[in-house]
């Protein structure tokens, strides 16, 4: 339970100072238009992969070292699934590079 009230309080603190500041610099993603735009987009395209990454290796990671642990021989197999997991971070982050550096639109 404590964990929640942390991860409120953080999410509600991050969400009012961007308004907060937004206002002063007079600039902000409804003014701004399309850099904001791909910023925002950036931002997304690297964070959503990134903690589904973190999520899949967690999960696999924690059975790879339990059945690795069971029976040795099966290491190569059970860290390809791993590096499948970290691959989703690696296409994220190409992908934010894409949308950052304008490339194919």
């Amino acid at each position: 339970m404590r964990w929640w009230k942390f991860l409120l309080i953080s999410t509600a603190i991050f969400l009012f100072a961007g308004i907060v500041t937004a206002e002063e610099g007079g600039g902000g993603i409804l003014n701004g238009g399309i850099l904001q735009g791909r910023e925002m987009a950036a931002a997304l395209a690297i964070s959503i992969p990134a903690l589904s990454a973190g999520y899949a290796i967690a999960v696999s990671g924690s059975a790879s070292a339990g059945a690795v642990a069971e029976k040795p021989e099966v290491f190569g197999k059970v860290l390809v699934f791993v590096a499948f997991a970290e691959a989703i971070a690696i296409y994220g982050l190409l992908v934010a590079l894409m949308i950052v550096l304008r490339i194919g639109g």
